[in-house]
């Protein structure tokens, strides 16, 4: 594909949401925070990072979703921890007089004072708020642990608490900061051309629409453009997501942050820096990650009535078996207290969040811009697809691909006169016969376009006429053999043209819209994992035909109109159940709507239609559609792997902690083990290999 779409046609993003609303997790329920990959809307492509964990849980108050206050950082953990195991031993090994046993406490108050602060100030204040989030619960068990004189467990487990939320949150800033690294993609500056002619550096944001920048090779593309001078192959991997570099030459566009491979390139700026295609795609990425998936949604709402649950059922825990059943007090209050570190809903709710966003950057990768967690999950349920064919099965453009001279005609004089006479016109078809002959032109004289028909001209001093069918028959030029050969060519859908003398037609050219490569094996992959592909065109029933026999399709539809596009998708919901459509023009627009499912081809497609899709795939790839319903199944999977896994282990150390058997250690090593373990698995489709 040597020529892509402009900038332009990705459709433009509305600001982002609100932190509360971009959030991942239940209010005060989430031990992590929001999977996001820019602080703010627009941040700068340089000096932005993730989330950096001595600040990103300060605005917790702001309802964004974060349950606890700032971590501290790794010498703070570290010195917690050291801290805690002197109280640990001083308990174990240092006589039990009063003295030793208030140093002890100290030492342990130390220790959650320098791993808890922010814990503890944000656990109050959710509970002032009636929150039962992950740091309340973890403030009640700590304080209680340490008042009922388990203060070597109560500093212990803050720190290692503190310490696993530390790694939690380094392991989600993969999925956070996956797409993220893309914006580091673009340079920095960018070569300009001056008004004398001269070229000048100046930083990539200062270059104004229209600007001519010159990018050699090696180097990366700093802006969206269209090639005016040069030409050389892209690698465009970034954006895109073909691993084969794309030729370029003038009027072909080009995107930011890809890459500049052999020639040198000028190039007249389409967009500037903050609206580039990688700006648009990561801003789309972000948005999309603000409309929760199902499951994800599920979580949140169990997560909201699990979590006061557990609350209510530690309380029975203390209170009710000594009670009733003559338990301790401090025993009954200490497994009351290894519930609530046992229950929190950590794992669980940042389980969905980080499993999304790793199959939205994963889709991303691979040149799939999926419009949110909803689409991502709902592309498994697909049953069939309908495919438009010009330009999302074929090529879009007529090729030459059949000629013959006929008769006694000579070859080379066929050649070259059919190339002289279509090299005269503008008509797509005779473009097609021009490029595909490529030969050398005679003079031709007295041309005219014959309207409807084809055209005439003569060639030194014979005239010669280069038409269809019914130019040939008006002339009564036809026979029998010649009307066979004429229909095994429109039989596979092919418009013929025809070259001829006064006497005799010379020869045969035949030109049809091919089938892309790869079309095929695509149509084979959605077959071979269950889905009934069924082509919609608005060509003749024929070109249907022959089209999707080439390309693998039993069901194929002709003529229709795109009312007609919209009713077959209806009738297909009907038939098949979910059905997705794929098309790149404004006449796909209602069927794309339509569909539970709509991909549209990014690098052919229209605004109109990529703004309608809910999946857009950047380089035209139709093999893409299978890759995304495979990622859907796959997500989906690893969905319920980490709501089983959390919710398994969480039932495990529960039924433990009732008959006696965990302590407050265990307890932690239950959480924030089960935390660590889903967020590992939800990053694993960050490696998905399609």
């Amino acid at each position: 594909m040597s020529s892509q779409r402009s900038s332009s046609a990705l459709p433009p993003v509305t600001p982002l949401v609100q932190p509360d609303a971009a959030s991942g997790c239940a209010s005060d329920g989430c031990c992590g925070a929001p999977i996001s990959l820019r602080d703010k809307p627009h941040a700068a492509h340089k000096g932005h990072e993730g989330h950096a964990h001595d600040h990103d849980h300060e605005h917790a108050e702001a309802g964004d979703g974060h349950d606890h206050g700032p971590l501290p950082g790794w010498p703070r953990i570290a010195a917690a921890l050291v801290v805690a195991l002197a109280a640990e031993l001083s308990h174990l090994l240092l006589p039990e007089t009063t003295a030793w046993r208030i140093a002890g406490m100290a030492l342990a108050a130390v220790a959650i004072a320098l791993a808890g602060t922010g814990i503890y100030r944000s656990g109050m204040k959710s509970l002032l708020r009636g929150k039962l989030g992950i740091d309340a619960l973890m403030a009640v068990a700590v304080t209680g642990a340490f008042l009922i004189g388990q203060w070597p467990e109560a500093a212990m487990v803050m720190a290692l608490y503190a310490l696993a939320e530390l790694i939690e949150h380094k392991a989600a800033d993969r999925a956070r900061n996956a797409i993220g690294g893309l914006m580091a993609l673009a340079p920095d500056e960018a070569e300009v051309r001056e008004a004398d002619g001269s070229w000048r550096r100046v930083a990539a944001r200062e270059v104004t629409l229209d600007a001519v920048v010159r990018i050699r090779p090696g180097e990366r593309v700093p802006l969206d453009g269209v090639v005016t001078a040069g030409a050389s192959a892209i690698d465009q991997a970034s954006v895109t997501g073909e691993s084969i570099p794309v030729d370029k030459a003038v009027g072909d566009t080009v995107f930011a942050a890809t890459v500049n491979q052999s020639g040198e390139l000028q190039v007249r700026v389409t967009a500037i820096a903050g609206q580039t295609t990688l700006d648009r795609i990561i801003e789309s990425v972000e948005q999309a990650q603000a409309a929760r998936a199902p499951t994800q949604r599920f979580v949140e709402r169990f997560a909201a009535v699990y979590t006061p649950t557990v609350f209510v059922l530690a309380i029975a825990v203390a209170v009710l078996p000594p009670l009733l059943l003559d338990w301790l007090w401090l025993d009954a209050i200490y497994k009351a207290l290894v519930l609530l570190v046992i229950a929190c809903p950590c794992a669980l709710v940042i389980s969905t969040p980080v499993t999304v966003v790793s199959g939205l950057t994963a889709a991303a990768r691979r040149g799939i811009l999926i419009k949110g967690g909803t689409h991502l999950e709902a592309a498994r349920k697909l049953r069939a697809v309908a495919l438009d064919k010009t330009g999302t099965l074929t090529e879009g453009k007529p090729k030459l691909v059949d000629w013959q001279a006929w008769g006694a005609a000579d070859k080379a004089l066929v050649r070259e006169a059919a190339a002289s006479l279509a090299g005269r016109s503008d008509h797509p078809v005779s473009k097609a016969l021009a490029a595909g002959l490529d030969g050398a032109h005679a003079q031709v004289d007295d041309f005219r376009a014959l309207v409807g028909r084809g055209t005439e001209g003569r060639i030194g001093d014979r005239a010669l006429v280069l038409g269809n069918h019914r130019l040939i028959e008006e002339r009564g030029l036809c026979s029998p053999e010649l009307e066979a050969a004429l229909a095994v060519h429109e039989q596979q859908g092919r418009t013929v043209t025809l070259l001829a003398d006064a006497r005799a037609v010379l020869g045969i050219f035949a030109v049809a819209d091919t089938v892309k490569p790869g079309s095929r094996e695509a149509v084979a992959a959605l077959l071979a994992l269950g889905v009934t592909p069924v082509m919609l065109t608005g060509d003749n029933e024929t070109t249907a035909q022959a089209v999707a026999r080439e390309a693998g399709i039993a069901d194929a539809r002709g003529s229709l109109l795109p009312e007609d596009k919209l009713g077959a998708v209806r009738a297909m919901q009907q038939r098949y159940g979910a059905t997705g459509m794929t098309g790149d023009g404004i006449n796909d627009a209602p069927a794309l709507a339509q569909a539970d499912i709509g991909f549209a081809m990014g690098a052919a497609g229209t605004d109109i239609a990529m703004e309608t899709a809910d999946v857009v795939i950047m380089n035209d790839d139709l093999g893409r559609i299978a890759e995304t319903i495979r990622l859907s199944r796959r997500t989906h999977a690893v969905l319920w792997q980490n709501i089983a896994l959390a919710l398994g282990i969480k039932a495990v150390f529960f039924a433990l902690a009732v008959f006696g058997s965990a302590t407050m250690w265990m307890a932690v090593f239950a959480d924030m083990g089960a935390s660590l373990l889903v967020v590992g698995n939800g990053l694993r489709l960050l490696r998905a290999r399609l």
